[in-house]
């Protein structure tokens, strides 16, 4: 018996399986060892400052970052000049939708977001219209996608930007981001979408599917945590949001993460290798995951569309069912009941209430994350759990 880094708590066997069971793969990743291999010798030997260009620690850091830039890149079908490095996605959606709101100011000052964004969007959102912005948030429908066409009637002339995201962090509905980017580029507005959810996990590119921005979060997808990049289109009018030294195009001033880069452009480079393979397995599981529940339990609701999701996602509601009470009782399985940024709120998702759920069954939803280190095992332990929770505490509710 071991201990567990996760809450000290220890780890125990149950046949072949190591427990607890990590399926929570939207809130994070482990860092790949392939990454962390990539990433050790910029720790220790290759500690140089990648802005010191005279001599060669800061060459061989400078080095390093540009070929991390141009994995990034190639990930996403940019060029590598288009790709800022940042603190994670938070800091590219703030620098996306800020930096459009000053540097266009002159154009516009509208907005349009939609209701079931990350807080980093919708938080951000507020801000601006605090300081006089005009922000549109769209109602999406009960399959969690928005309406293309309330869209197009949103946009008016004063619009400035869209942002959208890619893949939903609690329901993993796909938006249709190629038409959304079409539809904007018809208007002559700007795009961003906040695809740190979606990279690596399915197939984006800039060129076709008209993005001119692109939040990317390296612990989404097996790097270290504290880095991420936004993509930033050529020829755009972006201001900074941190200003001192002029880094990164004086876009992101400060002293660049060389280790974490280097972990995020390892990690692009593997994600953009097993991309299919990967969420082939991952899809599979998921399917496994969903129809054995559903064998037991007729009246579950899968929250979202259940065609247009990532692979690794399955959202589900237990009709009278608490969902805090299910994961407790479950405990030997990490899932979330909600975004990892909100989880710690007792209020239903407000992303499943926008898609017309009601607060009980919102309440009575688990978020299951599955990645790449998820096991056919693990699935099978995990649904006979849940089954088995979910029965003795529809009895316990009964006799109550």
């Amino acid at each position: 018996m071991t201990l567990n880094m996760a809450g000290g708590r220890r780890s125990r066997s149950a046949g072949n399986l190591t427990l607890p069971i990590y399926l929570d793969y939207h809130a994070t990743t482990p860092v790949d060892r392939r990454v962390l291999e990539e990433m050790l010798p910029y720790l220790t030997d290759k500690f140089g400052n990648a802005a010191s260009r005279s001599h060669c620690f800061g060459w061989a850091a400078g080095d390093a970052v540009e070929s991390a830039r141009e994995q990034v890149a190639k990930l996403i079908g940019a060029s590598s000049e288009e790709v800022v490095f940042t603190s994670g996605a938070t800091e590219s959606d703030n620098l996306a939708i800020k930096g459009v709101a000053e540097g266009c100011r002159h154009k516009g000052n509208h907005i349009i977001t939609a209701a079931t964004e990350h807080k980093a969007v919708l938080d951000t959102g507020k801000r601006l219209e605090r300081q006089g912005c005009r922000v549109t948030c769209l109602p999406v429908g009960p399959d969690g996608l928005i309406d293309l066409e309330k869209l197009g009637r949103a946009i008016t002339s004063e619009t400035v930007l869209v942002t959208i995201m890619a893949a939903n962090n609690e329901t993993g509905v796909l938006q249709p981001i190629g038409a959304i980017g079409g539809l904007c580029r018809e208007h002559g507005v700007l795009f961003h979408t906040d695809a740190a959810q979606a990279a690596g996990k399915i197939r984006l590119d800039v060129e076709r599917q008209n993005l001119d921005l692109v939040s990317i979060s390296a612990h989404k997808m097996y790097g270290p945590k504290g880095v991420g990049a936004l993509y930033v289109r050529q020829g755009m009018e972006l201001a900074p949001v941190l200003d001192g030294g002029g880094h990164e195009r004086g876009m992101r001033s400060g002293t660049l993460n060389v280790p974490g880069i280097v972990g995020l452009g390892t990690a692009c480079r593997i994600s953009q290798d097993e991309l299919v393979e990967e969420s082939e397995r991952t899809a599979k599981l998921r399917d496994r995951l969903r129809e054995k529940l559903a064998a037991r339990f007729e009246d579950i609701r899968v929250n979202g569309s259940v065609d247009e999701r990532l692979p690794g996602n399955l959202n589900v509601s237990f009709p009278g069912i608490d969902g805090e009470e299910l994961m407790t009782a479950i405990d030997d399985i990490a899932v979330s009941s909600g975004a990892a940024c909100t989880s710690a709120h007792a209020e239903p998702s407000y992303v499943l209430k926008a898609l017309g759920i009601p607060d009980d069954l919102a309440q009575s939803s688990i978020r299951f994350g599955i990645g790449r280190f998820t096991t056919e095992e693990e699935i099978d332990y995990a649904a006979g759990r849940v089954i088995e929770a979910v029965e003795q505490l529809r009895e316990l509710s009964h006799m109550a």
